[in-house]
């Protein structure tokens, strides 16, 4: 390992405990590096306009480090257990290759603040991700709903309830991940706030161009405060998986419908067969894997945002427990981004099997129309409740699926899905 950046004189390392401190850290932080080189690149230009660099060497530095960028992105440079972090490397790196110049870039700068602001880079590109998923997966909802509607059972206690279709489903979950989009939106706007230059948590005797690093690096405004730009590291990194974890809430419940709708008993829905996997000894069976993990993923999701909130029982200021929190952080991220993606696909692909699920509507599931006509018609609903209950069985006489849905005019449901509206809000996500 190269010298630690901290090292004093006549301070003995033990390799042992050095093993425990690097920990994973150097192979995690390769997941921020680029964003921690892009951050030193607007470090070194708001040092020359200061300054403590001469444009020389800013010029110098900024080339450098564009070169090293290139060269990990090629494979030429590997971030590995060489270093103590991400951070000794890229200054060990400037150091061979321009001496003194090297030594100061961390003028101004600590540790601290500088995985601040590369994970904070970084959570920015995994919102915007989470928001395009969830914009896909709202799409393709919108087109299956706008196609020809399929009675389809609606259930309430896994117990069949009234009528629904195949269009009221899909707007439902068009609709929630509308609103899932709209919160990695919203996430995004509130960690959109550049720490870079509060240093290890309390500023430095320089006047700091955090102005421009702000703008150079495409935040919406600088975090002010010093104190609580380390208050915010760990809340905002919970704040993204909990977005995150939102949209992978609806892809449980959704996987859990697909789960049920593609048993033998309800045969309500094909799955495409790259979605399915074999059994290692039952040579019959085609499984649902795809959707069963998709059903599983939020747990690994949670488990990360849990993670994170246990390290935060924390005083105010830096603690190195907030280390740990990185690789919470890039496990649940990518997990659940990795899971949302592949959702798309799967809803545009699935195939209803229309008889099947014509079959499954009973007589008995049109009982709240008849209800509700009575009420209408001036019987108190209470009233003809007991009366629909009561002859539940004969409910359907002379009713189709298509009729239960073309009376429900209430907006929203089974005449009035309101695909318009929906399609508008996910529009104005754009906007």
């Amino acid at each position: 390992m190269t010298q630690p950046l901290w090292q004093k004189s006549n301070i003995k390392i033990d390799a042992r405990i050095m093993k425990f401190l690097a920990g994973d850290d150097v192979l995690l932080d390769r997941e921020f590096f680029l964003h921690d080189i892009t951050a030193s690149k607007a470090h070194v230009e708001g040092l020359a306009n200061i300054g403590v660099v001469s444009a020389d060497e800013a010029t110098a530095l900024k080339r450098e480090l564009d070169v090293l960028a290139e060269d990990f992105r090629a494979g030429n440079f590997v971030l590995d257990e060489r270093y103590e972090d991400g951070h000794s490397a890229i200054e060990a790196r400037l150091t061979e290759r321009l001496g003194d110049a090297g030594r100061r870039v961390h003028t101004g700068r600590s540790r601290n603040d500088q995985i601040l602001v590369a994970t904070r880079l970084w959570l920015k590109e995994q919102l915007a991700s989470l928001e395009q998923h969830c914009k896909a997966i709202a799409q393709v909802c919108l087109d299956r709903a706008a196609q020809p509607p399929i009675p389809l059972p609606g259930y309430t206690h896994l117990q069949r309830a009234v009528v629904s279709s195949t269009a009221m489903w899909f707007a439902g979950f068009a609709e929630g991940f509308i609103d899932n989009a709209l919160r990695a939106k919203q996430t995004a706007a509130l960690i959109d706030a550049n720490p870079l230059g509060t240093a290890a948590g309390y500023g430095v005797n320089l006047k700091l161009d955090r102005e421009h690093t702000t703008h150079a690096l495409g935040f919406a405004r600088m975090q002010v405060s010093p104190i609580y730009a380390q208050l915010s590291r760990g809340k905002f990194e919970m704040a993204v998986l909990e977005a995150i974890a939102g949209a992978l809430l609806d892809v449980r419940r959704l996987a859990w419908d697909l789960s049920l709708f593609t048993t033998a008993e309800f045969d309500f829905v094909k799955l495409p067969s790259e979605y399915t996997t074999g059994s290692s000894i039952m040579p019959n069976k085609r499984n649902p894997d795809v959707v069963e993990l998709l059903r599983a993923s939020y747990a690994s999701v949670a488990a990360a945002r849990t993670e994170i909130e246990q390290l935060l029982s924390l005083p105010s200021g830096y603690q190195r427990d907030l280390q740990f929190s990185k690789g919470s952080l890039f496990h649940g991220c990518r997990h659940g981004l990795a899971a949302l993606e592949l959702v798309p696909d799967l809803l545009a692909r699935l195939a209803w099997n229309e008889p099947a699920m014509r079959a499954a509507i009973e007589p008995a599931m049109y009982a709240t129309d008849v209800a509700i006509e009575q009420a209408a018609a001036g019987v108190p609903f209470r009233d003809a409740y007991r009366a629909a209950a009561d002859a539940a069985a004969s409910a359907g006489e002379g009713r189709t699926p298509e009729g239960s849905l073309a009376a429900r005019v209430s907006p929203g449901s089974g005449h009035d899905l309101r695909l318009g509206e929906l399609r508008d809000r996910l529009s104005r996500l754009d906007g």
